[in-house]
């Protein structure tokens, strides 16, 4: 069975998923935060973790362990302990995309967080890389 080129191709690019041929600018989430006395509020604290599709409390988890500090989830908003600027919240959710967000095969950030066992991966949905990721404690 003799196949020329054109056939080839077609059957091939008819196989990828139709989010690894979109190429879509990827924005960071910008937190809307103002401290309060000693607390820190984030008001679009669950509309930055639906933004990057993943859980609200995974996303808090990190931000209170780089932060060294504690925090609670507050209906659309997080209340961090301790006074921080919106740069440093910004630049904490930047550092939560590279870590948990992006894949590390295709760098797009269509991926999901997978838990196996005591394991954590991000699976992409473009690609299809399983890549282990940081387990936070």
């Amino acid at each position: 069975m003799q196949m020329d080129y054109e056939s080839l191709l077609k059957r091939g690019m008819s196989r990828i998923p139709e989010k690894a041929i979109k190429s879509s600018k990827y924005e960071t989430p910008q937190t809307e935060s103002n401290v309060i006395g000693a607390k820190t509020v984030v008001y679009n604290f669950k509309d930055v973790a639906a933004k990057l599709n993943r859980d609200p409390n995974h996303l808090l988890k990190f931000m209170v362990r780089e932060l060294a500090t504690s925090g609670v989830l507050e209906d659309a908003r997080a209340s961090l302990h301790g006074r921080f600027m919106k740069e440093s919240l910004d630049e904490l959710v930047v550092r939560y995309i590279k870590a948990y967000v992006l894949c590390t095969s295709c760098n797009k950030p269509d991926t999901k967080l997978l838990r196996e066992d005591r394991m954590t991966f991000i699976v992409c949905e473009v690609c299809g890389a399983k890549n282990p990721a940081k387990t936070l404690v």
